[in-house]
């Protein structure tokens, strides 16, 4: 009875040692079944979402083209606000460096590179 058991154990054992060594097979298929059938799903649900899409009434559309024309104005308006407040101190302190340079005439190159630079800086 002894032996009977043992032999029972080693068959178990020798069946899972060939069930490791067997590569189990795909359930999905192959790489086309897999492929053809997530293309499918993807224009079913496609589908599916295009006709959840609810369009505007042109009433709407009106008012949010307002609204977003309102917005572009502003902030074209604080871009150009900007831009000329920077002008006038860019323009205040060329003024301020060209009277510097005019008092003495070996500081003249050095302000004239200075003048430059900040020009560039600013302006590109």
């Amino acid at each position: 009875m002894a032996n009977n058991e043992i032999n029972d154990a080693a068959k178990k054992v020798a069946e899972a040692e060939k069930k490791k060594d067997k590569k189990p097979a795909n359930p999905n298929g192959n790489w086309f079944k897999r492929a053809g059938k997530a293309i499918k799903k993807f224009f079913k649900d496609l589908k599916g979402e295009i006709k959840k899409i609810v369009w505007p009434d042109g009433k709407t559309v009106f008012k949010s083209t307002l609204v977003v024309l309102a917005a572009v104005a502003i902030c074209g308006l604080a871009i150009f606000g900007v831009d000329q407040l920077l002008s006038f101190l860019l323009s205040l302190l060329e003024r301020a460096a060209e009277s510097a340079g005019n008092k003495g005439a070996a500081d003249t190159e050095t302000t004239t590179a200075a003048m430059m630079a900040v020009k560039s800086f600013f302006l590109g």
